[in-house]
């Protein structure tokens, strides 16, 4: 059985809690991701996504000049390395989600996507 850590992402893409939305959404865009992970050093604060970029966007013409911790999911659902590939497409699909943090001991190590566990 597949697990986590054999089909997450380990480049993490971040962004600190004074970023703004424009800038993660620069970040996202540079990079080809649907995620960046609000760090406050190692310490994992939030996530922003593509559907955080729309929400915001719909709801306020300058959202690109908001602090991202206004529109991020603040602690976010995580899941840890071993965890077996179904189960964590399980938890995305029951909870609407596309990306999870993976942590290993309280360390962020990686982002899966509901695209790495349908592939």
């Amino acid at each position: 059985m597949a697990r986590v850590r054999d089909v997450m992402a380990s480049r993490l893409h971040t962004v600190g809690p004074e970023d703004t939305v424009g800038e993660a959404v620069a970040v996202m865009a540079q990079n080809r991701v649907g995620s960046v992970l609000v760090m406050d050093g190692e310490r994992l604060l939030g996530i922003f996504t593509e559907r955080d970029t729309v929400r915001a966007l719909s709801q306020s013409h300058d959202a690109p000049r908001h602090e991202i911790v206004s529109w991020m999911t603040s602690d976010p659902t995580t899941v840890g390395p071993e965890i077996d590939t179904e189960e964590a497409l399980r938890l995305m699909l029951d909870r609407g989600f596309r990306h999870l943090p993976v942590l290993d001991g309280g360390k962020v190590i990686g982002v899966v996507s509901i695209r790495d566990l349908a592939g």
